[in-house]
């Protein structure tokens, strides 16, 4: 009885508590959602990249809670239909001022070229290019556009391309903490930054590669759009920086003015009574295309670090994650759908569990096997295990810029007991079992017979990741040895070597699964996108054990927020922990 009372009361006070913000903004999401919004009869539409962007959409239906930005997918779907929309008759891009990652600018900037083959002018806006990071990437979106405006108090100091990496090992060494790993092999660098105190001559030098490669993309898409050649460019550029008025004058920009002169212009060109229409709202009131005709192509995206289990659909954030039983099960469900003549696979990841990654490309040959055809269109990253998952598609299509490969594998654990103590802190351990029981504590080394088996379970992963690459890829285990070693490529680097099939985006993967499905390339095919994301009420009706009619209900009367499951969704921060055991097939990101 007196538990009966205590939950009872629990539940008043979750009601008191929750009964009033919550149910009011879910109501105005709910009311917004159901309004029908127009938009101006002559539109420009403004496509701000300053506040960074993804490579894919949330599929979590709380993500606008978040902050959810655009993504890349959005960003290249709705300039498509912005081409084909007669309202639309411009778009002005807004360009941050720091580097954007590489493979996104390059999708980007293959998606502006397809608009303004349409006949529609673009304007890009530049508040200054900062010497950091890929900042080249930025300035080669920029280059894209009918006319590059700049800032007149603006700094133009785009004059290569930079990449800082933090090494802990001398401080790890100070404080008493032991970086125990194992890395398969001397090019899987995530490991050195815990290990080392500078760049190992293999570290350096796979940067290096990758970067030089970067660099020298960017500046021929640049110098093709300006209309100059690479050299050209390449001394203009190293020689900056530059003021606003030098970089006008060196023809690295078309005009000096605000960002408001800018509007006024594109709007000019737009038309009268044209008016300005952020992209965003644009994407989100026109919704995905779906496409016509009888056939259908599959969209299966993923993109975040390679996590077994399946998402909650929880939480209020728009963290990103590929968790194997979710990725897995809509590839399973493309196979399953008739319509469904092929499967475009979009993988944007840095890897992470061999056993993730196991699972979903069992998933893809479960595809192959049912006569459907994969293409998989890598995004900023498919290295590691983003590149396990995408060994054994039919064909791989992969951006210039991409980071890829990674083909290796590394694991271990740090043990900080005697750093605790320094700060009379004292860790102890009790284990009952066999010797590998306490091999991952955190309070002392491993054992030499402990190091032997988690080495050999390493070196089965590595092997099990060449067979795989082999298979997929059709080259000799021993061709894939010489490539592997946990090197990250380039998708340029990649294409020679056999990694990857060819250079594109999403437009390119989609034609070419069409081409495999042997259906005509001028007749018309519908999108089918999965997972299909859930709405509020679907995810909500998940969480609780409900019906979603009856979550619905629940959510207009605030009593579903008296539950303690809720409760803990509104505590739930954004971002995911990756759950790994010992070993991860996850390659270093770097920061643009």
């Amino acid at each position: 009885m007196k538990q009966f009372f205590l939950t009872v009361l629990g539940v008043f006070t979750g009601l008191i508590l929750f009964v009033v913000v919550v149910p009011v903004v879910l109501l105005t999401v709910a009311i917004a959602g159901a309004s029908k919004p127009t938009t101006p009869a002559t539109m420009v539409l403004e496509l701000d990249l300053r506040e960074g962007i993804s490579d894919q959409p949330s599929t979590n239906p709380f993500a606008a809670f978040g902050g959810s930005g655009l993504s890349v997918t959005q960003v290249v779907d709705g300039l498509a239909q912005a081409q084909e929309d007669a309202g639309v008759k411009a778009v002005l891009v807004r360009l941050p001022e720091s580097g954007m990652t590489p493979a996104s600018a390059d999708e980007l900037r293959q998606a502006i070229r397809r608009f303004r083959a349409s006949g529609k002018p673009v304007i890009a806006h530049s508040q200054g290019f900062a010497p950091s990071g890929a900042v080249m990437s930025t300035y080669m979106v920029g280059a894209s556009a009918s006319e590059l405006w700049m800032q007149n108090t603006a700094g133009f100091q785009a004059t290569g391309f930079s990449a800082d990496s933090l090494f802990l090992g001398r401080a790890f060494d100070k404080y008493g903490v032991r970086a125990d790993f194992e890395q398969r092999y001397e090019y899987k660098n995530a490991v050195n930054e815990y290990t080392q105190s500078d760049y190992t001559p293999a570290h350096r030098e796979a940067m290096t590669a990758w970067m030089t490669s970067l660099y020298d993309s960017a500046l021929a898409n640049a110098a093709q759009d300006r209309k100059t050649t690479s050299a050209a460019l390449k001394t203009v550029i190293e020689a900056g920086p530059y003021s606003a008025e030098q970089a006008l004058s060196n023809k690295l920009v078309d005009k000096i003015g605000q960002v408001e002169e800018a509007e006024a212009e594109i709007k000019r060109r737009a038309g009268k009574g044209a008016e300005i229409v952020e992209f965003g709202k644009y994407v989100s009131e026109k919704g995905e295309r779906t496409g016509s005709g009888r056939n259908a192509i599959a969209i299966v995206g993923g993109e975040g670090a390679i996590v077994t289990g399946r998402s909650d659909g929880g939480g209020f954030g728009g963290g990103s994650s590929i968790h194997s039983d979710d990725t897995a099960e809509a590839i399973y469900d493309a196979i399953e759908d008739k319509s469904v003549k092929a499967i475009v696979f979009r993988v944007s990841s840095p890897g992470g569990s061999p056993e993730a990654s196991e699972q979903i490309l069992a998933a893809v040959r479960a595809a192959k096997a049912a006569g459907k055809p994969v293409v998989v269109s890598m995004g900023a990253y498919a290295a590691s295990g983003g590149y396990w998952i995408s060994s054994e598609a039919d064909w791989i299509v992969a951006q210039p810029s991409t980071l890829t490969g990674s083909i290796g594998v590394f694991g271990g654990k740090f043990v900080i007991a005697d750093a605790l103590g320094r700060f009379g802190v004292d860790m102890r351990e009790l284990t009952v079992g066999g010797s590998y029981a306490d091999a991952f504590s955190p309070t002392q080394p491993f054992t030499n017979s402990q190091r032997a088996a988690f080495a050999a379970s390493m070196d089965r992963i590595y092997d099990d990741f060449i067979t795989r690459v082999a298979t997929g890829r059709k080259l000799e285990p021993a061709r894939v040895r010489e490539i592997a070693r946990g090197r990250v490529w380039t998708g340029a680097q990649a294409l020679p070597l056999g990694l990857v099939d060819q250079l594109g985006g999403l437009n390119e993967a989609v034609a070419k699964a069409k081409a495999l499905a042997k259906i005509p390339a001028g007749e018309s095919v519908r999108f089918k996108h999965f997972p299909k994301q859930k709405s509020p009420w679907e995810a909500l009706s998940e969480m609780f054990g409900v019906q979603s009619e009856a979550a619905q209900a629940l959510v207009m009367l605030g009593g579903v927020m008296a539950d303690p499951q809720a409760q803990a969704v509104m505590r739930r921060i954004e971002g995911e922990r990756m759950r790994s055991e010992g070993a991860v097939v996850l390659a270093d990101q770097p920061v643009f």
